[in-house]
């Protein structure tokens, strides 16, 4: 298997870098309720969960995500369950944590997060949903629609784009990851799984033009 690059190209760097700062929602961090850490490939994200504990932003957590096709081969026993793991060895408290072990998309991890903290008799005003960078604002959009009444503030790894390639390891997976959230905010707004955000000219050009030169893998 070729070695994957981790060098984003000069010709792509100002299209790709458009879609990154579009998905940061550029939120302060505030104290809140509960953190929710949104499962998925990148460990980053139970990292800076653990940083938001340790630095008083958060009393719980939950970790949430049962596994994707991307992301079997790398946490075999659930994305939630290797994060709890991964914020375990950063000094987290066991009872700082909870699992939720089933969600296998966005949806998933917003309702049935609500459903385990209302089990445990836990109220919440308040949130951090804790994401991969890219996905900051489709993770806002979805929590919006399926619990309106929360707070939402959207946080993840302070990295620059470039730093965030070398830590996943691929450029090639992270710009069709980008392109690929960025055509779901407008389907998953039309199929009714999230609020409508407003998708700005210069973002719909590069993401057609990222389209058009091959960064399909991850389209609906």
């Amino acid at each position: 298997m070729p070695e994957r690059s981790t060098t984003l190209p000069d010709d792509l760097r100002a299209d790709v870098q458009t879609l990154w700062d579009y998905h940061n929602m550029h939120h302060e961090l505030r104290p809140a309720d509960v953190g929710i850490g949104l499962g998925s490939h990148d460990l980053g994200v139970a990292t800076f969960t653990a940083e938001l504990i340790h630095a008083g932003m958060l009393p719980l957590i939950v970790f949430t995500g049962a596994n994707a096709p991307t992301t079997v081969e790398r946490f075999p026993r659930g994305e939630a369950v290797h994060y709890r793991e991964h914020a375990l060895e950063l000094d987290v408290p066991g009872d700082a944590i909870l699992v939720e072990p089933e969600a296998r998309n966005t949806g998933d991890n917003i309702t049935l997060t609500r459903k385990l903290l209302e089990s445990r008799g836990i109220e919440v005003g308040s949130v951090i949903l804790i994401s991969r960078p890219y996905q900051q604002r489709r993770a806002y959009a979805t929590c919006k629609k399926l619990w309106p009444e929360v707070d939402v503030i959207c946080a993840s790894q302070p990295l620059p784009l470039d730093e965030y390639i070398e830590s996943i390891g691929d450029v090639d997976r992270v710009i069709n990851m980008l392109v690929g959230d960025t055509q779901r905010i407008t389907v998953y707004a039309e199929r009714g799984f999230a609020i409508p955000q407003e998708i700005p000219a210069s973002v719909a050009r590069v993401n057609k033009i990222l389209i058009q030169k091959g960064y399909n893998r991850r389209l609906i």
